[in-house]
């Protein structure tokens, strides 16, 4: 099992739509998929799932959070919790226990299932108070103190024990474009992250910054480990974060000019910058994976460049991914006319992500080598 993310510090690449459509194409290709979504925006949570659900998801918990688990728990009685506890929640209810300071959860809930192999553990607006307890124990994991070590690498706790139990091949951490407290142990405790890019100067100043964080993280994770004891390093994973590459996505398309990615001049300018900004802020000990080629390379070169247009709209209007909306039995009316004329090209974005994923897994696999 293996824990990626796909991070940029810079909003509005598409982080979400590619993060969910990931997911379904390597569901689709056999392996089985856990998407935790750690946005306190919940951004993957609302593409994934209908009003409804996430409401019944939070309402039956609010209490929980609110008022406090361990007390809550204690006034509902065991009955009423075993009944609540057997049914999906959210990441902020499974990490609350950490976030108090009690005892841990005896089992745990399901996951949500979107479709066949693939499950979500769902968002939750409230999920800033966990980063808030994060900061504030920061220093106290330098001394070693259990709580602060289980409060730094419980996320990643949580994905190893449901791959444990669902037997998941791949865990995909959707996160908040921030340099924070809550990404910082998220992005140093999985096993590998991609940057999504526009090919535009926010995206190189974006890599900067992802370059300066790591760095920085890295030596506060290697100093922790190095003074806590033994029996508590297995909390951690064997190693620091590796980085995965990058892919161009949702850039406009200018079809017309004579360049093999189909990019406008300007944009192809900042395309062509971005491997040269990696190899100068992103350190080599992350990336010793990646041969210059793949490093220069964007993951699935042109397959998920260009923008869908409208598509991805579609796609969490109908909580499905875009291949898929034009089967869908619930159309509505106004989306009719907008389907008929481009159904092939919404079909055609399967086999795009799913080789986009295939050569993502590749790199992927060079993690283990």
């Amino acid at each position: 099992m293996k824990v990626i993310s796909v991070f940029n510090n810079k909003g509005g690449v598409g982080k979400t739509t590619l993060t969910y459509h990931l997911a379904h194409a390597l569901a689709e290709s056999g392996k089985k998929i856990l998407m935790i979504d750690a946005d306190p925006q919940c951004n993957l949570t609302i593409y994934s799932l209908d009003q409804d659900t996430v409401h019944d998801i939070w309402e039956a918990e609010d209490e929980f959070i609110d008022q406090g688990f361990e007390s809550t728990k204690a006034k509902v009685g065991s009955i009423r919790f075993s009944v609540l506890n057997s049914r999906t929640r959210s990441l902020h209810y499974l990490l609350k226990p950490t976030e108090e300071g009690t005892g841990e959860l005896e089992y745990l809930p399901p996951p949500r299932q979107i479709t066949n192999n693939l499950d979500i553990i769902p968002g939750r607006l409230t999920l800033h108070l966990y980063e808030e307890k994060i900061a504030s124990r920061w220093t106290d994991a330098y001394r070693g103190e259990p709580l602060a070590i289980r409060t730094i690498t419980k996320i990643r706790s949580l994905a190893e024990q449901y791959s444990k139990e669902y037997n998941y091949d791949y865990v995909i951490v959707d996160t908040s474009p921030s340099l924070g407290s809550l990404n910082k142990v998220i992005i140093s405790t999985v096993d590998g992250f991609f940057v999504p890019a526009s090919p535009d100067l926010f995206s190189l100043y974006g890599i900067r910054n992802i370059g300066k964080a790591l760095t920085s993280w890295k030596d506060e994770f290697e100093i922790i480990y190095k003074l806590i004891s033994l029996e508590k390093r297995h909390n951690f994973p064997e190693r620091f974060v590796t980085f995965l590459g990058y892919t161009i996505y949702n850039a406009k398309k200018y079809s017309g000019y004579n360049n093999k990615w189909d990019l406008a001049h300007a944009h192809l300018n900042y395309a062509h910058q971005i491997p040269a900004t990696i190899r100068a802020n992103i350190a080599p000990d992350l990336r010793e994976h990646l041969s210059d080629e793949l490093l220069s390379s964007p993951i699935g070169a042109t397959l998920v460049m260009h923008s869908h247009n409208t598509f991805p709209s579609m796609a969490q209007h109908y909580h499905n991914p875009m291949w898929k909306v034009p089967g869908l039995p619930n159309i509505e009316p106004e989306h009719l006319n907008t389907l008929r004329g481009a159904s092939q090209r919404y079909l055609e974005t399967k086999d795009s992500y799913i080789a986009f994923g295939q050569d993502l897994l590749s790199r992927i696999d060079l993690l283990g080598k």
